[in-house]
């Protein structure tokens, strides 16, 4: 792809700068797996990891039976209020502007009251920032749970904390003990959308002289069949995935793995044995664990010559630039939906936006009448007019106020609802950036829908963050 042909790519296939990043300065670019090098067919995976957390705890005793899995419930980047069972959708600032307590929306006078004085932070132990695909189950099978707490079906947990403690952990033990894994592994063609275009943009890294690291916290017998699945068939005749990475290492126990220094073990056969590794990982080899740092020293190379590339906001771009200040790119594959929507509303948003830069005009003609009358009944500044004709003006205004918002009215609800009705954009709260884009915006150099976009953006490619806007521009 040349130059000239950039500009055709499809929005919703390119790559967004926060900051700028010269792909030609890096050395070696690490890949987490699940969701990043592969894709998950997201309502299917969402749907097991659901029924298997609910059997977990219907297990238990708890009246689940009834409930189902709702694709469309809850997105990425909404943040849990362990104190009142709450859900919310923030703007960048930490303000709430959409809450739900449990599957009900609260009413913004209701929502006013409980949040007026609070700014959400993530970092408070009251709150949990939901931050991959993976928590859409967690968070659906949540907001479901707390009706029941609410309607007293729940008596032995106490509180939301705890009752949210227990859904991470139902969910939590399946992944651990191997359940919903082996599940997937039995029918990769059900749970996993292929992308021939993936292998074919870490070929041409490879042979643009970068290193590639696979550093994922799956197993080896899962990593093992799911890219020989993903991968293999893309690849030249001969090849496998294997030979694309010069270091794979899984178990890696993100984001433990770029601040620790867990030791490193090998595995040396496909059945997964391991032994001490002696010093620094070697090309080609599998490992177990270890840490950032021994992986750095195996490649000679540190900080912002190495990027590395996740879906997981703490798991792989807040630690891994906060710890070691190697570039980050996050995959946030919902964009492609998103941007998609935002496409095919932009004649209905430049209606709305036409209508807003008229109401604001009106309103500011509304405020002027009001001020002139004030100024009337103090004797300041009267002019000509009088009360009359003044109070004539305002109702003017105020009807032609009123019509308008008639027309805005459908047209704001429906951009507030884009890409999900429930909660709106991913990376948008209002006109605001949402919760998620700050934090996307102050840790990812760089973001994207899919790993497979960097072949339209070559490996020598040069990434220009945008001038940054400022409202007085």
């Amino acid at each position: 792809m040349t130059e000239s042909t950039v500009s055709e790519i499809p929005h919703t296939r390119r790559i967004f700068t926060n900051r700028t990043l010269n792909l030609r300065s890096i050395g070696a670019i690490g890949y987490d797996m699940d969701y990043t090098l592969v894709q998950y067919r997201v309502v299917e995976w969402e749907t097991l990891a659901y029924a298997y957390a609910r059997g977990r705890l219907q297990h238990q005793g708890w009246p689940v039976e009834p409930l189902v899995f709702e694709p469309t419930a809850m997105i990425q980047g909404l943040i849990v209020d362990l104190e009142r069972g709450n859900l919310l959708k923030t703007n960048r600032f930490g303000y709430v502007k959409t809450a739900f307590h449990g599957t009900r929306p609260l009413p913004f006078d209701e929502q006013r009251q409980i949040y007026a004085r609070t700014i959400v932070d993530h970092r408070e132990p009251r709150f949990l920032f939901m931050s991959t695909l993976f928590s859409l189950s967690e968070s659906t099978l949540f907001g479901q749970l707390v009706d029941l707490f609410d309607a007293g079906a729940l008596p032995e947990v106490n509180g939301y904390a705890e009752l949210y403690r227990r859904v991470r952990q139902a969910i939590d033990d399946a992944h651990r003990e191997g359940e919903l894994k082996a599940e997937i592994a039995r029918d990769f063609a059900r749970y996993v959308e292929l992308d021939p275009d993936t292998p074919a943009a870490l070929l041409d890294q490879r042979d643009a002289g970068k290193k590639l690291l696979l550093i994922t916290n799956s197993d080896w017998a899962y990593s093992r069949d799911l890219m020989a699945f993903a991968f293999d068939r893309f690849l030249p005749a001969g090849q496998t995935w294997r030979e694309l990475f010069d270091l794979i290492i899984v178990s890696a126990r993100k984001p433990d793995f770029f601040a620790s220094k867990s030791p490193l073990l090998e595995v040396v056969d496909e059945a997964g044995l391991l032994r001490p590794a002696s010093g620094a990982p070697l090309p080609g080899r599998v490992y177990f664990g270890g840490n950032a740092g021994l992986v750095e020293s195996a490649l000679g190379l540190t900080g912002d010559q190495i990027l590395y590339v996740g879906d997981h906001y703490f798991g792989d771009v807040h630690a891994t630039k906060n710890t070691l200040r190697w570039r980050t790119a996050l995959i946030v594959r919902e964009l492609e939906a998103e941007i998609a929507a935002a496409h095919a509303f932009a004649a209905e948003q430049q209606a709305l936006d036409r209508l807003m830069a008229e109401k604001e005009a009106l309103e500011a003609a509304y405020c002027q009448a009001r001020l002139d009358g004030l100024h009337q009944r103090r004797g300041r500044g009267a002019g000509e007019e009088t009360k009359a004709e003044l109070r004539q003006r305002l109702d003017q205004l105020k009807g032609e106020l009123a019509a308008l918002d008639e027309r805005l009215t459908p047209l704001a609800r429906a951009s507030a609802a884009l890409a999900n009705p429930h909660w709106g954009p991913l990376m948008r709260a209002g006109n605001d950036k949402s919760y998620l884009a700050h934090l996307v915006e102050r840790h990812a150099d760089i973001y994207t829908s899919r790993v497979s976009n960097f072949l339209f953006a070559t490996p020598f490619r040069f990434f220009r963050s945008p001038r940054g806007s400022l409202p007085h521009d």
